[in-house]
């Protein structure tokens, strides 16, 4: 994880004032107003909104944005959390410059006030704000506590439209509030509720956005609330297995039941550790209530045979068995043991092959070398 000193020094990073960026700052306020002035069209402008903000930012917009030297626009497009420095939103940008620039930002919060009730806020707010509500707001800010309910709200929704679609377009966000957020006493400003509610959904889609292997960092990291009513590990299994019985999206899942490996040697209660198995159990056989593919029925076993090796024998025994039962799924199940059973075959024979000659021609080969 990164280091205090480190947190800081990113979340602070300076730079130059821009006329551009404050441009566009009015035109997000002037969009604001419309929707608010538009009772009719107010969906449609707040989801035009969204979109625009959501956009990537190409090169020339780049430059005319963070017009200064070539050492300013590096560090303005190389932080931490973006894959490439090619790789820039609008709502990037306009997150930076309200942190950096709170005053743009006060007449802008009011409209977003109006406006709670209506799709879209939520989430243009988040994307806006993320950086503000960290490390410029405070708990005396007027509204903080709808502030913070808001992004919640707005962050979960937009890390689903990014679920379900199989992209990462909001992993800045996500990241920020990861690294910064919960490695800072940034985060303990937050009213309690709003500090859990956060916690718990940086727990569900923390599979989807970070690399398993920083699993142990973040249980290690993990903030200690008494109504959490476990310890951190079992608190995150808690959500991951809601999250499993939510995602539809066949890579997504099938990233999640892999990413879920990482849990192996880590210690749960009973309770939670059953609940992660039938979680896990309920993808490896076809049907309802799941209607898994056989890419998720597969790697659903593989996990729950890594994570629960002991009853693995008699746990497909009875899956077999209970197969047996459905005979509409014999003529499927006997063709891909059959192609499976060849395709082992084939490869066995290969190897074999290529062993024999790799001892014939390769000795030969060595004995002409020496």
């Amino acid at each position: 994880m990164m280091g205090e000193g480190d947190v800081n020094m990113t979340a602070r990073r300076r730079f130059p004032s821009s006329a551009y960026r404050t441009a566009l700052t009015q035109q997000v306020q002037r969009k604001l107003r419309k929707a608010l002035e538009s009772r009719s069209h107010r969906l449609e402008c707040l989801r035009e909104l969204f979109t625009d903000v959501a956009l990537e930012v190409d090169a020339r917009a780049r430059d005319l944005l963070y017009k200064t030297d070539e050492n300013a626009l590096e560090s303005a497009t190389c932080k931490p959390g973006r894959g490439s420095k090619d790789s820039l939103c609008f709502y990037e940008v306009l997150a930076e410059h309200y942190a950096q620039v709170p005053d743009d930002g006060k007449e802008i919060l009011p409209l977003f006030v109006q406006l709670w009730s209506q799709s879209f806020t939520s989430q243009i707010f988040a994307l806006l704000f993320y950086q503000w509500l960290f490390e410029v707001a405070t708990e005396e800010s007027d509204g903080y506590i709808r502030y913070t309910t808001a992004f919640v709200e707005g962050a979960n929704n937009i890390f689903w439209i990014d679920a379900q679609s199989n992209v990462r377009l909001f992993f800045p966000v996500y990241h920020y509030v990861f690294e910064i957020a919960m490695t800072s006493s940034h985060m303990n400003k937050l009213p309690v509720q709003a500090r859990r509610d956060l916690v718990l959904l940086l727990s569900r889609f923390f599979f989807f956005y970070e690399p398993a292997h920083r699993l142990q960092d973040f249980l290690d990291h993990y903030p200690s609330f008494s109504s959490f009513g476990g310890e951190a590990a079992d608190v995150f299994v808690i959500e991951l297995t809601d999250q499993l019985q939510k995602v539809k999206v066949e890579p997504v899942l099938l990233h999640y039941l892999r990413c879920t490996k990482a849990l192996e040697g880590v210690e749960l209660q009973a309770t939670t550790s059953t609940r992660l198995k039938t979680a896990l159990y309920s993808f490896t056989s076809p049907g309802g209530p799941m209607y898994p593919t056989r890419p998720v029925r597969h790697a659903a076993w593989d996990t729950l045979d890594c994570l629960f090796p002991v009853g693995r024998l008699s746990r497909h025994i009875i899956s077999l068995f209970f197969r047996l039962l459905h005979p509409y799924y014999w003529p499927v199940s006997f063709w891909n043991f059959v192609v499976n059973g060849v395709t082992a075959m084939l490869e066995q024979i290969y190897m074999v092959i290529y062993t024999i000659c790799h001892w014939l021609f390769g000795s030969d080969h060595e004995a002409l070398n020496i």
